[in-house]
């Protein structure tokens, strides 16, 4: 009799608590009334069985609990409750599955004047983009995507020129107009999820899923990651502003096209260079030849070969420069180095394409020009993420600041204390977890960038640091 009563208390409990408890959703600011009422009629209808079910529970309690007088009647089945149960709990589920399926088919099918936005997801930040003035997304792809063009737009598709970039964690609408949702992923499973506007789909590698829905109150909502996605997920959040037509107009053209930031990428700038002439040895195959971290390999090692001294195969020396670089490349049999086969074939590239080599291989050695490391580390950054949890301004951020970071003693979760040097920023970024500063959670992933990837963003960080404090750590 008691567990009767306890069961009893549950349920008037439970439906007191949804009748007076504030829990329910915020007022919809889209158009998707529609999945409110979804709502409703599945928890209205699971609230149904839930008291029936607990209130069977409490008669066969009741009325078949043990008694001296009264023996157990076995009945090996009944036809009439049997079809009972499979009528009621069919209507049931087509009452939970037919509002459902309703709405989702409305929730995918876009109307005509909508307008597009795309959301780009990585690990853990969101990347957005807008048609230009052709009202019309341009072609992207994964195998376009590089440290200077990390949304994989392709750069030789004339539609995709104008379309508008947002590389940060904040976006804009337009109030009162439908817009397309669509949605990509870089590289795992990632879910946008917007609460206020209801609007909610999964994005997967290789696949670019969608929905739409129209805003309709003005305001700042947060948007969310609803599909875990390693250890940073908590931190995979952006905010969107809904506003009036006008003021989005305006912010929209104050941003950058990607035929823009193609022509800024493409300056003449040493980093620049560094990373085509990175993308051309990994296109090119000379990897598979020329280490990049010291070790043995086919061909001479790229790495600190700029402005070494080289033994010839006829016994002359030479010093590694420009000339001979550029020479190797386009008659590699000219000068052959000692100890090393005469297998490499010659190349065909254009001077533009010599110089991206020639600065990626003296970006490899401690004769690379100043500055160059800093600006493809900035790049590396950027493309792995890295930008979303540690922040470059002094401000706070889910994982140590980079601003003033190297050269500065830090107390580590285990009371001990270390100098941030070159070896302790790569040990923290390929074995996070060995070292973890006090005061930050142990969330981030371990990383396995190249030696060159590497070198670039410690010296993206050293830039980033007090200059008083590489004096000091320069000094001998």
């Amino acid at each position: 009799m008691a567990f009767a009563i306890i069961l009893v208390i549950i349920v008037v409990a439970s439906v007191l608590f949804h009748l007076l408890a504030p829990w329910h959703l915020t007022p919809a600011a889209s158009n998707w009334g529609s999945i409110d009422t979804t709502l409703l009629i599945t928890l209205l209808i699971t609230g149904v069985f839930f008291i029936a079910i607990v209130g069977f529970m409490v008669v066969a309690i009741i009325r078949f609990r043990h008694r001296e007088s009264s023996r157990a009647r076995y009945e090996p089945e009944s036809r009439k409750l049997e079809w009972w149960l499979i009528v009621v709990t069919s209507l049931g589920i087509m009452g939970m599955l037919a509002p459902g399926l309703v709405v989702y088919s409305d929730f995918v099918q876009v109307p005509k004047d909508a307008y597009p936005l795309e959301v780009i997801a990585q690990q853990w930040q969101w990347a957005f983009r807008f048609p230009g003035q052709d009202g019309q997304l341009g072609r992207a792809d994964v195998k376009w995507v590089n440290a200077g063009n990390p949304l994989g737009l392709d750069p030789n598709d004339p539609v995709g020129q104008d379309d508008v970039l947002i590389r940060d964690n904040e976006v804009r609408l337009p109030l009162d107009r439908p817009v397309k949702v669509l949605l990509r992923s870089k590289d795992v499973l990632h879910n946008f999820y917007i609460p206020q506007m209801r609007g909610k789909m999964d994005m997967v590698p290789g696949m670019v899923s969608h929905f739409w829905f129209t805003p309709t109150v003005a305001g700042k909502y947060e948007i969310l990651c609803a599909e875990f996605c390693g250890v940073g997920h908590f931190n995979m959040r952006g905010m969107m502003f809904v506003e009036p037509g006008q003021a989005f107009d305006q912010w929209l053209a104050a941003q950058p096209t990607f035929a823009q930031t193609l022509a800024v990428t493409s300056k003449p700038s040493q980093g620049n260079l560094v990373e085509t002439g990175r993308q051309l040895a990994e296109t090119h195959g000379c990897r598979a030849c020329h280490s990049q971290d010291g070790s043995a390999s086919l061909g001479p090692g790229w790495k600190d070969l700029y402005g070494r001294e080289e033994k010839l195969a006829d016994g002359s020396s030479v010093k590694v420069g420009d000339a001979y670089l550029k020479e190797s490349i386009l008659d590699p049999k000219a000068r052959l180095v000692q100890g090393f086969p005469p297998v490499m074939v010659p190349y065909t590239f254009n001077q533009d394409e010599l110089a991206a080599l020639v600065a990626f291989i003296q970006s490899l050695s401690a004769a690379g020009p100043p500055g160059a490391g800093a600006e493809q580390g900035q790049q590396v950054a950027q493309s792995l993420g890295c930008l979303a949890c540690h922040t470059v301004d002094g401000s706070t951020g889910v994982g140590p600041g980079w601003q003033g970071l190297y050269g500065k003693t830090e107390t580590l979760a285990d009371g001990s204390q270390v100098k941030v040097d070159d070896a302790y920023l790569k040990e923290s970024i390929l074995k996070p977890a060995a070292q973890v500063v006090q005061g930050f959670a142990p969330v981030m992933p371990a990383f396995t960038p190249s030696d060159a990837e590497l070198d670039a963003l410690i010296a993206f960080i050293k830039s980033r640091a007090n200059p008083d404090a590489v004096k000091q750590e320069q000094a001998p």
